[in-house]
């Protein structure tokens, strides 16, 4: 069995990378998106480390974490990946990946619940976002 508190932030963040994008995928079909370009390009909407990084923002200004959750997600901003961003700043790229190294700790500790709760979440966060760019 995986100790999520034993593995790097890096290998949390790439579990959580992949829990996300599947979560992403499911909800833009539940929307009735099902053409491959449009479902891509909606995507990045979500999975991009912008979006990332401006999830993992709103949950600390609004302390939606518990403090176990915001040492998770400290413990993935601050970790080295040794690869430069590509398309953001590197400051971006660190919230993003501590984003995904928070879904990669809760999917890795079976915390279904809170998993869930916390995609909903950040599903809620770009689609906000999205309507006030809308309007």
């Amino acid at each position: 069995m995986i100790d999520p508190k034993q593995l790097n932030s890096l290998a949390l963040a790439y579990m959580g990378d992949a829990v996300y994008e599947q979560q992403v995928r499911h909800h833009l079909l539940s929307l009735g998106t099902v053409r491959p370009n449009q479902l891509h390009r909606l995507s990045t909407q979500y999975v991009s480390a912008k979006a990332q990084a401006k999830i993992v923002r709103a949950w600390l200004e609004t302390d939606m974490l518990t403090e176990e959750e915001r040492a998770v997600v400290m413990r993935g901003r601050n970790a080295k990946s040794g690869s430069v961003p590509k398309n953001t700043d590197v400051q971006t790229y660190r919230y993003g990946t501590a984003f995904e190294a928070l879904i990669g700790y809760h999917y890795l500790s079976h915390h279904e619940e809170r998993l869930q709760q916390l995609m909903t979440a950040a599903i809620a966060v770009i689609e906000q976002q999205e309507e006030g760019i809308k309007q």
